[in-house]
């Protein structure tokens, strides 16, 4: 298997050691901006697409900065391979020219969003297919303290931090959009505050109140940049009960019950999407995240 990367951070070593997992003979390409960048042993880098043109890649990783999302996709179109994108698709929703070309070339894309792996949100979907129950309302929590995120980097030099660059917590934090997208289909209306006065001081947003409407409930989801104590819990009021998830921990609850529990840790949702994401490539079908999919969650976040 052959693989090229655009964007060799943090997030590619996650995506790189899920690969190694399944392939250990993996050959890993990277398409590099600069000759000055770093080396990371065991890829091979690479200066132009042309240089990359000479290669039969199996799919390539977009894993740079978001803002740059848009234009990696329009040159490797050029390939003609499939494409495992980075969450979120991109900063601005003015992408149409993108999506129809991939459309039209029948590139098989996927857009990772690992939380749909986590078992418990698994759980849930399946068990909201069975527990007829009616809905009446759902909050959504996932706050965070971004000076943490990333050991020995000044945070606020950080893309997270800078909305030029595609920070901000709406769309660092899209996976919790992303869920409710999978679990529930878009919304009829969108309602949203989003600030940064918080006291970690940056320029991107740092806070976001999404008020999303459904024709028999709401859906309030709530994102922050600066709660130190990490919280990651969504909770569904049904007609009968509530069914409590805890992302944290993999636990689901209802009426104050343990329905279910697993030892898995979101960190491992990595090797379950490749692993998905290759079984599609396998078998020649198109991914439950397409651009067209991820685009639907941007326009929740952005609109």
């Amino acid at each position: 298997m052959k693989v090229l990367i655009v964007g060799l951070g943090s997030i590619a070593k996650k995506h790189i050691n899920a690969i190694k997992t399944i392939d250990a003979n993996v050959s890993l390409f990277a398409l590099r901006s600069s000759r000055d960048a770093f080396h990371m042993e065991g890829v091979e880098d690479l200066f132009s697409l042309d240089e990359a043109s000479l290669h039969q890649f199996d799919f390539s990783i977009i894993s740079n900065p978001t803002y740059k999302h848009c234009e990696t996709i329009k040159s490797l179109i050029k390939l003609d391979i499939p494409l495992f994108i980075e969450k979120p698709l991109s900063n601005n929703l003015q992408i149409d020219d993108v999506l129809k070309k991939i459309v039209a070339e029948g590139i098989i894309t996927y857009v990772a969003c690992n939380l749909r792996f986590l078992p418990c949100i698994q759980f849930v979907r399946d068990w909201l297919q069975k527990h007829l129950s009616r809905i009446n309302e759902i909050n959504v929590y996932c706050g965070s303290y971004l000076p943490e995120w990333r050991k020995g980097i000044n945070y606020k030099e950080n893309y997270s931090a800078i909305p030029e660059m595609g920070g901000g917590v709406q769309l660092d934090l899209i996976h919790e959009i992303d869920y409710v997208y999978w679990l529930f289909g878009m919304p009829e209306k969108v309602r949203k505050t989003l600030t940064n006065s918080s006291s970690i001081g940056i320029k991107a947003n740092d806070y976001a109140n999404y008020c999303l409407e459904y024709k028999n409930f709401n859906v309030s989801i709530v994102l922050n940049y600066f709660r130190r104590d990490s919280k990651r819990t969504f909770e569904i009021v049904l007609e009968d009960g509530t069914i409590f998830v805890n992302l944290l921990e993999d636990k689901v609850f209802f009426r104050g019950e343990t329905i279910f529990s697993s030892n898995l840790k979101i960190s491992d949702t990595y090797l379950e999407q490749m692993k998905y994401f290759l079984n599609c490539l396998s078998n020649h079908t198109f991914t439950f995240n397409s651009v067209l999919n991820a685009y639907d969650t941007l326009k929740i976040c952005l609109t």
